[in-house]
Protein backbone atom coordinates (compact mmCIF):
# COMPACT_ATOMS: atom_id res chain seq x y z
CA UNK A 1 0.00 0.00 0.00
CA UNK A 2 1.74 3.13 -1.09
CA UNK A 3 -0.34 6.64 -0.87
CA UNK A 4 0.49 9.66 -3.29
CA UNK A 5 2.12 11.97 -1.28
CA UNK A 6 0.83 15.88 -3.13
CA UNK A 7 3.20 18.75 -2.60
CA UNK A 8 1.84 22.24 -1.26
CA UNK A 9 2.49 22.99 -4.66
CA UNK A 10 0.81 20.63 -7.10
CA UNK A 11 -2.58 20.77 -4.56
CA UNK A 12 -2.26 24.87 -5.89
CA UNK A 13 -2.21 23.63 -9.04
CA UNK A 14 -5.21 21.49 -8.57
CA UNK A 15 -6.95 23.95 -6.49
CA UNK A 16 -6.12 26.84 -9.58
CA UNK A 17 -7.45 24.62 -11.93
CA UNK A 18 -10.51 23.66 -10.16
CA UNK A 19 -10.29 20.14 -9.96
CA UNK A 20 -13.31 18.33 -8.01
CA UNK A 21 -11.43 17.51 -4.99
CA UNK A 22 -12.39 16.86 -1.31
CA UNK A 23 -9.88 18.09 1.38
CA UNK A 24 -10.13 16.37 4.11
CA UNK A 25 -8.73 17.94 7.49
CA UNK A 26 -8.55 15.01 10.70
CA UNK A 27 -6.65 17.04 13.04
CA UNK A 28 -8.27 17.74 16.34
CA UNK A 29 -10.89 20.89 16.84
CA UNK A 30 -8.16 23.12 18.32
CA UNK A 31 -5.95 23.10 15.57
CA UNK A 32 -8.80 23.90 12.81
CA UNK A 33 -10.17 26.70 14.97
CA UNK A 34 -6.56 28.05 14.63
CA UNK A 35 -5.99 27.14 10.56
CA UNK A 36 -7.23 25.99 8.07
CA UNK A 37 -7.63 25.43 4.28
CA UNK A 38 -10.59 26.72 2.61
CA UNK A 39 -13.08 24.49 1.61
CA UNK A 40 -12.64 21.44 3.70
CA UNK A 41 -14.42 18.37 5.53
CA UNK A 42 -13.05 18.26 8.83
CA UNK A 43 -13.24 14.90 10.57
CA UNK A 44 -11.16 14.43 13.24
CA UNK A 45 -8.54 11.33 12.79
CA UNK A 46 -10.07 9.37 15.91
CA UNK A 47 -13.70 9.70 14.23
CA UNK A 48 -12.75 8.76 11.00
CA UNK A 49 -14.16 5.17 11.28
CA UNK A 50 -17.10 6.11 12.57
CA UNK A 51 -17.55 8.95 10.02
CA UNK A 52 -16.25 7.80 6.81
CA UNK A 53 -19.57 7.07 4.98
CA UNK A 54 -19.79 11.48 5.13
CA UNK A 55 -16.51 11.20 2.97
CA UNK A 56 -17.63 11.61 -0.81
CA UNK A 57 -15.92 8.81 -2.38
CA UNK A 58 -16.37 9.67 -6.24
CA UNK A 59 -13.86 12.34 -5.87
CA UNK A 60 -10.02 12.64 -5.36
CA UNK A 61 -9.43 12.49 -1.62
CA UNK A 62 -6.68 14.79 -0.26
CA UNK A 63 -6.14 14.18 3.44
CA UNK A 64 -3.74 16.73 5.58
CA UNK A 65 -3.18 17.65 8.72
CA UNK A 66 -0.42 19.41 10.78
CA UNK A 67 3.04 17.85 9.33
CA UNK A 68 1.49 15.13 7.47
CA UNK A 69 2.19 12.09 9.57
CA UNK A 70 -1.89 11.33 10.79
CA UNK A 71 -3.06 12.66 7.31
CA UNK A 72 -0.85 9.41 5.79
CA UNK A 73 -1.98 7.17 8.29
CA UNK A 74 -6.11 8.41 7.71
CA UNK A 75 -5.35 7.97 3.91
CA UNK A 76 -4.08 4.73 4.06
CA UNK A 77 -7.06 3.36 6.41
CA UNK A 78 -9.24 5.09 3.59
CA UNK A 79 -7.12 3.33 1.35
CA UNK A 80 -8.12 -0.43 3.08
CA UNK A 81 -11.52 0.64 3.80
CA UNK A 82 -12.11 1.26 -0.33
CA UNK A 83 -11.04 4.37 -1.32
CA UNK A 84 -9.73 5.47 -4.64
CA UNK A 85 -7.60 8.41 -5.07
CA UNK A 86 -6.39 9.21 -1.76
CA UNK A 87 -3.36 11.80 -1.66
CA UNK A 88 -1.78 12.85 1.88
CA UNK A 89 -0.68 16.84 1.84
CA UNK A 90 3.05 16.28 2.03
CA UNK A 91 4.25 18.24 4.79
CA UNK A 92 0.56 19.30 6.51
CA UNK A 93 -0.91 22.31 6.53
CA UNK A 94 2.70 23.69 8.27
CA UNK A 95 4.18 23.26 4.75
CA UNK A 96 1.27 24.80 2.91
CA UNK A 97 1.65 28.02 5.07
CA UNK A 98 5.77 27.95 4.64
CA UNK A 99 5.75 26.92 0.71
CA UNK A 100 2.26 28.73 -0.61
CA UNK A 101 0.62 30.69 1.89
CA UNK A 102 2.29 32.83 4.32
CA UNK A 103 -1.14 34.23 5.86
CA UNK A 104 -1.71 30.93 7.09
CA UNK A 105 -0.61 30.75 10.75
CA UNK A 106 1.88 28.13 12.29
CA UNK A 107 1.88 26.50 15.67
Amino acid sequence: MSIPQLSPAELKQWLDEGRNITLLDVREDEEVQFCSLPNHLHIPMNLIPLRQNDIPDNVPIVVYCHHGMRSLYTAMYLENAGFESVYNLQGGIDAWSDQIDPTVPRY
